[in-house]
């Protein structure tokens, strides 16, 4: 066991980063990022023993693009009360302002389109691997890109337009 746990440890400090960054594409939130990255390797961990000899990227797609979506559910949203703030860190890697325009106009998507945006347009995924991660059709994926990214594109000139970037 002491094995996969060192694999385990490996793929976590290689993968973090990266996993945070998909779920913020998908949430627009570096807090809720970072918990839905944290949770999805607590999961990804559960199921190592099976995973660590196939495809554990993937695997760690569909786990966080599940949990994103669970988020977005109908009376699933889980709000903490806490006695004072947290504080809100800035990332370093989000200085563009292009990146934050567009950040802020995936918000406007349904969590639907938005994760399905994010793992075919910014993840580069196939229809097939989106398809599988969020399990639904090949069709449902491509009709639900090509509505997003229309949507998108409607989003998009309205946060330039509101925030004077025209």
């Amino acid at each position: 066991m002491a094995r996969f746990d060192k694999e385990f440890a490996e793929f976590f400090s290689a993968r973090f980063d990266k996993a945070r960054r998909i779920a913020y594409a998908m949430c627009g939130d570096w807090v809720e990022a970072e918990e839905i990255a944290q949770n999805g390797f607590v999961r990804l961990y559960s199921h190592w023993p099976k995973v660590a000899n196939t495809n554990p990227d993937a695997y760690l797609r569909t786990v966080l693009t599940r949990l994103f979506l669970d988020t977005r559910r109908r009376g699933r949203k889980r709000e903490q009360l806490v006695a004072e703030l947290p504080e809100v860190s800035m990332a370093a890697d989000d200085s563009s302002e292009d990146r934050q325009t567009l950040v802020a106009a995936l918000q406007y998507l349904p969590p639907k389109q938005r994760a399905v945006v994010v793992l075919r347009i910014v993840q580069d995924l196939s229809v097939e691997q989106v398809a599988a991660a969020m399990r639904c059709s090949e069709g449902t994926v491509k009709s639900q890109t090509a509505r997003g990214l229309q949507a998108l594109r409607a989003a998009y000139e309205k946060v330039t337009a509101s925030s004077g970037c025209a």
